[in-house]
Formats: structure tokens, sequence, C-alpha cells
């Protein structure tokens, strides 16, 4: 077995490499650090072993080499281990030092590259490290090391000579230090800087300035690590170049209150926005066994969700049997997630009614002559769609493929919904399990529904919504989020 130095990138877990997470998801052993982008384990099998590694300037920290220790024993016992470490392994990360202990125990390791705080933090804060006819050049410096103490690495007379833009790590408590050598070796006082907290995070924060006033003003907005400092005319683009803050969610947090399975095609969009979203899982999607349907013996089957589709396909796939399996029936979706889901499947849905919900599906579907159909759908659902073809002279079975339950809330995901500003409900599973693990919302929390049903549920517990989407699927909220976001600024 390898052991692999993986690199996991700099925060935003979009910036994760497709390798990466292959060998997280693959990993017997993951010995992971601090500074690891949010959700990255959440590919992991169930079973792995998690060992934390963390390494936190000014605080504990695991010793370096009890990490090469932990390494070596690992993949000796041939166990699939990932080294998992924030921005590159080999970019100040100390992978070097792993890789050499691995060597020499004879361990084969391989190497997976990361993105690198100090070409991803400046660029999500709209400085270019190189530029054309500002700098061709650019150079990465530690600023771990004390610049003051005799016997020091780094030359510094060389650093402020050199002639493009200096990028320095890890070096905020040491900032005006690392500005006086430079201005003492002559580096010029009015140059432009800036330095980057918690880089390609959505409460990433940046403070411009010059490199003689950098420290001060660092201080005064009191930024924290992780951060670097970038020294250099680019350093002056930020002003035309800055992209990340105009996004329409940038600065808002916003809670997702989905299974887990289902949350993250929803929280990507959201982060895509700019948004920080906070996972707050108040259901769970238990499947119900059992055989797959004989479906040659309806002539017209009804999906109203996502997950139906994916396990109804599961139980015609353990049968071997495939999208063929609809050849005699019409087939209806709720909404145009269902419908993809279908087509993913090889199977076009006949009927998609333009409200997604099951009362319009059944007027779509008012004008067919229907003499029994299928309705597959989650245990407890509404019979609002079997009781609409059952008065049209159907006759209906419900194929129950799914429970949804509660997934109880911890503490601190409770305590991190309360600094949302939106909070979205998908579902009224959502919002009644929600309430019972949370018992309520923090005061000023926007509400945000999927639509009337969900809303019902929210009105049933004292709460109005703020927003509710008029397009009852997840562009559809997306995009009533948006709309509330960009109002709620406009009136500020």
């Amino acid at each position: 077995m390898t052991v692999y130095l993986v690199g996991a990138g700099p925060g935003d877990p979009g910036l994760l490499t497709s390798r990466a997470l292959e060998l997280i998801a693959a990993a017997d052993v993951i010995v992971y650090d601090r500074l690891i982008p949010p959700g990255a384990l959440d590919h992991a099998r169930s079973d792995v072993q998690l060992i934390y590694a963390g390494k936190e300037g000014g605080g504990e920290s695991t010793p370096q080499g009890e990490i090469e220790r932990l390494l070596v024993e690992h993949g000796a016992a041939g166990r699939t281990t990932v080294r998992l470490k924030g921005g590159d392994p080999f970019v100040f990360g100390r992978g070097g030092e792993e890789a050499e202990a691995l060597a020499a125990a004879g361990i084969p390791f391989a190497v997976v590259p990361g993105v690198t705080a100090g070409v991803a933090a400046p660029a999500y804060a709209g400085i270019p490290v190189t530029h054309r006819e500002q700098s061709s050049a650019v150079a990465f410096v530690t600023g771990h090391e004390d610049p003051a103490k005799p016997g020091s690495a780094l030359d510094w007379s060389a650093l402020a000579r050199f002639p493009g833009t200096l990028v320095i790590y890890m070096g905020v408590r040491r900032l005006g230090a690392i500005a006086a050598r430079l201005l003492e070796a002559g580096r010029p006082a009015d140059e432009p800087a800036a330095v980057i907290e918690r880089g390609t995070f959505p409460d990433q924060r940046v403070v411009s300035a010059t490199l003689g006033t950098l420290p001060a003003a660092a201080t005064e907005e009191d930024v924290r690590a992780p951060a670097v400092a970038v020294f250099g005319q680019v350093a002056a683009l930020r002003e035309r170049l800055e992209w990340l803050g105009r996004r329409p969610l940038a600065g808002l947090a916003v809670a997702v209150t989905r299974a887990r399975s289902q949350s993250s095609g929803l929280a990507n969009r959201l982060r895509e926005l700019g948004a920080e979203v906070i996972e707050a899982p108040a259901i769970r999607i238990i499947p119900v066994d059992g055989p797959a349907p004989p479906l040659e013996r309806y002539d017209l089957v009804c999906l109203t969700s996502v997950n139906g589709v994916r396990l109804l396909f599961e139980r015609l796939y353990r049968e071997g049997r495939d999208a063929r399996a609809f050849a005699a029936a019409r087939v209806a979706a709720i909404g145009p997630g269902t419908a993809a889901a279908l087509r993913n499947h090889g199977v076009v849905a006949d009927v998609v009614p333009e409200r997604f919900v099951a009362e319009a599906l059944a007027e779509a579907l008012a004008a067919l002559e229907v003499k029994r159909a299928l309705v597959a759908r989650a245990a407890g659902a509404r019979d609002a769609l079997p009781d609409a073809l059952g008065d049209q002279g159907a006759e209906v079975d419900v194929l129950e493929l799914y429970r949804t339950v509660a997934e109880p809330l911890s503490e601190a995901e409770i305590a991190a919904v309360a600094q949302a500003r939106y909070i979205t409900f998908t579902s009224s599973s959502t919002v009644r399990f929600f309430l019972e693990s949370a018992g309520t919302l923090p005061e000023g929390t926007r509400i945000v529904s999927i639509g009337p049903i969900t809303s019902a549920a929210l009105r049933d517990r004292g709460l109005a919504p703020d927003v509710e989407a008029e397009a009852h699927d997840i562009d559809g909220l997306v995009r009533a989020l948006v709309e509330d976001a960009t109002a709620q600024r406009a009136s500020a």
C-alpha cells in the first residue's frame, strides 16, 4: 500500500482536486491538518481511521516527528494512508520532511500537489501575483522564521532587491519585523501591499496599504492567521480586479437543512454565489427495502422526487432491469429535478407540470385516460396525488421507497445556525425535524421556503416565511434568495 501526501488547497472546497477527492474516498487512514477545507472528510469512507494532526500557530501542535512516525507505522501495516494537508504539501507544508521519513523507512509514497495559498489567496483578493507589465517574477517566503533572530536563513537584503512580487506565508505575528527588514534593506515604503486573512473562504478579509503602513493597518483591523501578505505593484490592482466580494451572496451566512446526502447541490450553488454555507441537516433519508415493482402492469408511473428516482432504479438494477422496464407506461415527474434524474437513467418524462406540487401534476394528468397508476414516493407523503388519480377512476398503487427521519443537530450545529442571515427549508419534514431539534429560530434570521407546502408547515408552527420560491425547486429557491438579498442590501 502507499502513503499519499495530499494537498487539500487553501480552504475553498471547490479547490480540492479530483485526485485528492479520489484518495480521500479510498483511504484506510487519514492524517489531517487543521486548515483543510470544510467538508473535505465527508468524502471519506464510514470506516476510515481519522487522525487529527493539527498545527496551530501559538497553540498546541502535534510534533512533526510524531506525524512522521504515524505515517511510517500505517504505511508499514499496509494501510492506504492519506496525509491531508492544507495548501500544497511541498510549499511550506513540511511534506518534504515526511517524504524523507517514508523514503528512509522504505515505504512507497506519492505526492498529490494542491493549490497553494500564496497563489489562491491573492487571486481571490483580485491580486495577480504576476503581471506582464508590473511583475515578471514572484518569490514565496516563509514568515514563520523570525527575521530578527541571528542566523536567519533568509537574505532580507536580497529579498528587498527582488524585482517582483513577494508573498509572505505565516507572517501575521511578525509582519512588523518583516516590513522593517525590507524597509531597512531599501524596498520602497510606498510600495503597494496587502494582507489576506482566510483567503478563499467566504469570510475572507483583505487589508490594503503600503509596505510602510501595512503592519499598523493589519493591527488596527485585528488581522489573524491564517493569512498571507503580498508586497509589490500588483497589490494595487485589487481596486480594479476584486471580484469575490461582488458576488450576490458575499458575506452572508446561509443555513441548509436538507439531508446531508442531498445538500451538496444546494450548498455548492450558494457557495458559488459567495455565501458562507452552514450545513445543518435536519433529516436523513432511509431507503425502504423491497423488490422492483412490475412496471409493465401500469400505464402511468409517477415519480415525486429525485430520491424516489434514485431508489426505484436501485431496485431495478439489483434485478438486472433498466429503463426498458418503463416501456409500456407514461411517466410523470414533479419538478425539473425529478425529470432530470429520470433522464440520467434513460427515461424522458411525458408529463412535468409547470407548478412543482402534487396537485399540479394531478391537474396535468386529468386529460389522460389512466387505468392503473403507480405513485413512487416517500413513506408518509401527502395523498393528494393518489387521491386525485383515484377520483379520476384510476386504480392506484403507492410504492414507498424511503422514509424521512430526524437527524438530531449537535449543539455546535445549532450555534452555527444562530449566526446565519438566512435559513433554507426544502420540505415540510425539514421544517418539522429542524424545529424539533433546535427548538426555534434566532430572531432576525430570514426564512426561505421552497414552496407553498413547506410554507404551510412553517405557518403551522407560527413562523412566516420571508421568502417563498416561485419555482418550487432548488433553482427557484436560490433565485428567490438572491433576489431577496439584493433587495435587502439596496434598502439598507
